[in-house]
């Protein structure tokens, strides 16, 4: 893995705040940043969920929104 160095600029309370946090739970800043950065979804996590994979191609490539708007009308009665 090649790491890289990250500046950021937080409050000074919310950095007392990591610190402690990191401290009572023996790690670092680092690590704290580093977890929670993995928590974020790739740039293209969704595109290929399962529930998107289920509806893909449920629409014409170019249905526009007022097509869409046409068919809640019908649907509804709007």
């Amino acid at each position: 893995m090649h790491e890289a160095k990250l500046t950021i600029r937080v409050s000074r309370d919310l950095l007392d705040n990591a610190k402690q946090y990191a401290r009572k739970n023996h790690t670092t800043l680092t690590n704290l940043i580093e977890i929670y950065f993995q928590h974020l979804p790739a740039p293209d996590a969704l595109e290929n969920a399962p529930i998107v994979r289920s509806i893909t191609g449920i629409l014409p490539a170019e249905a526009s929104m007022d097509d869409y708007r046409s068919h809640l009308d019908e649907k509804y009665g709007g």
